[in-house]
């Protein structure tokens, strides 16, 4: 489909500090208004900017830029605008147009965050190089960025995956689809991996791995209860076997959310940004 971001506005400032500033914004994404927040370092830059995916929080709790934000603080203080897309349906976006409970790989999310690099090119702010793309994804949000990096990868120039969900569609959806609304819906409107091969292909980032272009950094822990760390095991196999630019980095000891690594987690990414953007 052809995709369309535009309007990015600075909606208001929500926190001056002595190495950034965060903006609250809104983008237009397909035509719906997408909320979100824009940390931009102090300075005239032009500085490389991070796109940030957030992971699954439940829609009626979720808040502007929430979901990363300590990671968010952290690369602004590196010297990197940030913008953390909220998806459709999260705090002040727009809902989703379509209602109707059927799973579809999260590419709906995937649209708004590509949508939030193309109306970050069209805005030209003179303080970010919006020509220099990273891109980082916790959990749900790791779909996303795979999602991206498979079918738009020249909008990306690195990529760090934070305990992401399956590379392959049809194993997120068994996880925490099925047993739900969604389930029985989906398997009516679509079939099942087994009857429809070929649909959950087309649907996973998986399938096109060949694509990726971008080198990644991918991180888990070994105690994630959440998303288990085998799935990224697969992944880097995968990456690596196709000959893509793979460092995978395992933690002992760590959850789905980094606590006494996090700082080494941030460090090392924070070095593979500086390397490739």
């Amino acid at each position: 489909m052809r995709l369309s971001g535009t309007g990015l506005t600075l909606v208001k400032v929500l926190e001056r500090n002595s190495v950034y500033t965060r903006h609250e914004i809104r983008y237009q994404s397909n035509g719906l208004t997408i909320s979100g927040i824009l940390n931009i370092p102090n300075g005239d830059g032009p500085y490389p900017v991070l796109v940030f995916n957030h992971g699954f929080i439940d829609p009626s709790v979720y808040t502007l830029g929430r979901g990363l934000k300590r990671e968010q603080d952290y690369m602004a203080r590196q010297g990197f605008a940030v913008l953390h897309t909220d998806y459709r349906g999260h705090a002040a976006s727009d809902p989703r147009p379509n209602p109707e409970r059927l799973y579809e790989g999260n590419l709906e999310y995937a649209i708004d965050s590509v949508n939030a690099i193309l109306a970050l090119q069209a805005a030209k702010l003179p303080q970010i190089d919006a020509s220099r793309v990273g891109m980082l994804g916790h959990s749900l949000g790791g779909g996303v960025t795979l999602a991206i990096l498979t079918a738009h990868p020249e909008l990306v120039d690195a990529a760090v995956l934070y305990a992401p969900v399956h590379a392959d569609v049809w194993q997120n959806f068994l996880r925490w689809r099925d047993n739900g609304p969604e389930g029985d819906a989906t398997r009516e409107a679509f079939g099942s991996k087994e009857e429809s091969p070929e649909f959950w292909a087309q649907l996973s980032p998986q399938t096109f791995l060949e694509d990726v272009t971008a080198p990644v950094m991918l991180f888990h822990g070994d105690r994630d209860k959440d998303v288990p760390k085998p799935w990224s095991d697969d992944l880097a196999t995968r990456l690596t076997d196709l000959g893509k630019a793979i460092e995978y980095v395992e933690y002992t000891g760590e959850g789905h959310e980094f606590g006494p690594q996090w700082g080494d987690f941030m460090r090392k990414a924070a070095e593979f940004y500086r390397e490739n953007l």
